[in-house]
């Protein structure tokens, strides 16, 4: 028992390695390593138009409600 999982810890900590590209040195990596998910760089549109604030009075979330009542719901 204590081998089996001797044995899987050591080949959960070689697949994180070289999923991280940890073995690359020796030859052994993803072949996504370089470029994750391009197709989500290919879909954004006007990526330098985001502009990020950090504002000390930001405005209320859209799902909460100021005046207290009841929040609205979604059709199923």
């Amino acid at each position: 028992m204590r081998l089996l999982l001797l044995v899987l810890v050591l080949a959960n900590g070689i697949y994180f390695a070289w999923s991280h590209g940890g073995l690359a040195a020796f030859g052994f990596a993803p072949a996504s390593l370089a470029e994750r998910e391009p197709q989500r760089m290919s879909q954004q549109i006007r990526p330098q138009a985001l502009v990020i604030r950090n504002d000390a009075k930001a405005s209320p979330a859209p799902s909460e409600s100021p005046s207290g009542s009841a929040p609205a719901r979604s059709a199923p």
